[in-house]
């Protein structure tokens, strides 16, 4: 048999490798990697399903078989892998004059954690264009944990406060993660959270004045 009709030696493993990998045990994690990534870096509008399917090295079929539509794929993949709510005590446990900072500094140590970090992106990114992108960010940050930890403060108008304190904490992402601002970008994260502690518990736990005399009771609060 000659050369030609042979071929070069390794052409078939070469052309294998170049090609798309087909489905096997750990493609759904390594679509929902990429998809991790690509929503973190162009947020729901710029990712695409091709683009996504391409980092994975896998056919564009098979994130369709895994995960449906792209919208299926960004809930999954933004879904967060620690359970926030199981902080609640350990926060509320400390001195009630640091709630505030101790907050602050929990969720910037959750912000630097690698595997956290794109879904932050994801989600900020996405927010202002996509509404289950919004509606992702307001269970996170202003209906799910932080509600539940000013409801533990068993102050009045805990909705409000979880409001405004989560409302801090997007400026402070937007402005840190995605805009770059310095020198709060680089600042160290006990320094924002000194800092920027105080006025989170006066959200939390503070007189809110006539603003506060404004709102409705939450349910259930006398």
């Amino acid at each position: 048999m000659t050369e030609a009709r042979r071929g070069r030696p390794g052409s078939r493993s070469l052309a294998r490798r170049r090609g798309r990998r087909p489905g096997s045990s750990d493609t759904r994690g390594r679509i929902l990697a990429e998809a991790r990534e690509a929503f973190g870096e162009h947020g729901y509008d710029g990712a695409t399903i091709r683009g996504i399917a391409a980092s994975a090295e896998v056919d564009p079929a098979l994130v369709h078989h895994y995960f449906g539509s792209k919208q299926q794929l960004f809930v999954v993949a933004m879904e967060f892998p620690v359970d926030l709510s199981a902080a609640i005590p350990r926060l509320v446990a400390g001195p009630p004059g640091l709630l505030g900072e101790r907050l602050v500094a929990y969720v910037l140590e959750q912000w630097e954690a690698p595997t956290m970090r794109p879904l932050l992106l994801g989600l900020l990114r996405s927010a202002s264009s996509d509404p289950v992108a919004a509606a992702m960010m307001r269970r996170y940050l202003a209906e799910g944990p932080i509600l539940a930890l000013a409801a533990a403060t068993d102050r009045p108008n805990a909705s409000l406060r979880a409001t405004l304190a989560g409302s801090q904490l997007v400026g402070l992402a937007l402005a840190r993660h995605v805009v770059g601002v310095e020198p709060l970008a680089s600042a160290p994260p006990d320094l924002l959270a000194r800092v920027i502690g105080p006025t989170i518990q006066r959200y939390l736990t503070g007189d809110l004045a006539e603003g506060e005399a404004m709102q409705p009771q939450d349910p259930g609060v006398p």
